[in-house]
């Protein structure tokens, strides 16, 4: 019988996904700080995020050994508007990190609402889960409450299930749906699936409807529900296995 000639899958993880799940960053921003020259490994300046570590393996990050993988969490956050969702910005604006609370331990968003849209954000220890958690891969429904202002014909939501095509950039299919009106604004229900920068926003501007609140209720099986403004909870460790548990490898 001939031998199995496929080479051998080398044991370990990437290391971006390792120093992700220390909780220390993303797997993208590992990846950049590799690049900067912020990381050894084994006592040498790692020059490429293409590298697979072990656990007898030395990670050092900015001169600080790097600390042992925490047990997954996952909290939501009901962001207020006037936030940039970043821990750092250029511009000197608050952001969604300055705002919470000391006790938190370092956490990254998944995914981001932009400095005018408010609701839920999910925040998480582990890079990697949040980095899987906004692939569109994964499924998950993003649902939001829109306000808009002017007069139009609800009929014209109907073709955002199709999809829509914007300067070049394509939004997958869009479930929207008129809630009522007050005065001259209209209250929308919006269900998107891949999260592009602002695509709500680009998608309704569109169909020539301006914006002026955007709240999100939902991120997949995780809902806003009474969480008042500002407000962060962690999800029960039962309930995070049960709905991520999967995504947890």
């Amino acid at each position: 019988m001939a031998k199995d000639k496929t080479p051998a899958t080398p044991a370990g993880e990437r290391i971006a996904k390792v120093m992700a799940r220390a909780g220390l960053c993303s797997r993208r921003e590992a990846e950049r700080w590799i690049e900067a020259g912020r990381v050894e490994l084994n006592g040498k300046k790692l020059e490429t995020p293409a590298c697979v570590v072990g656990p007898d393996d030395r990670i050092v990050v900015d001169g600080k050994p790097l600390p042992g993988k925490e047990p997954t969490r996952l909290w939501r956050y009901n962001k207020p508007t006037g936030l940039v969702t970043s821990h750092k910005d250029p511009e000197g604006r608050p952001t969604v990190f300055d705002a919470l609370p000391p006790y938190l331990p370092r956490v990254i968003s998944v995914g981001r609402l932009d400095l005018t849209s408010e609701g839920l954000l999910l925040l998480t220890n582990d890079g990697a889960l949040a980095r899987a958690l906004e692939l569109p891969s994964t499924g998950w429904t993003r649902k939001y409450r829109v306000r808009v202002h002017g007069n139009f014909d609800p009929e014209i939501l109907k073709k955002l299930a199709n999809g829509v095509t914007i300067d070049g950039v394509r939004y997958g299919a869009i479930d929207a749906v008129f809630e009522n009106r007050t005065g001259y604004n209209a209250w929308l229900s919006v269900s998107i699936k891949e999260g592009k920068n602002r695509e709500v926003r680009r998608v309704m501007e569109h169909i020539g409807l301006d914006v002026n609140r955007l709240i999100r209720v939902a991120y997949g099986p995780f809902q806003l529900g009474h969480l008042e403004r500002g407000e962060v909870e962690e999800v029960k460790p039962k309930s995070l296995r049960d709905q991520v548990g999967h995504l947890l490898v």
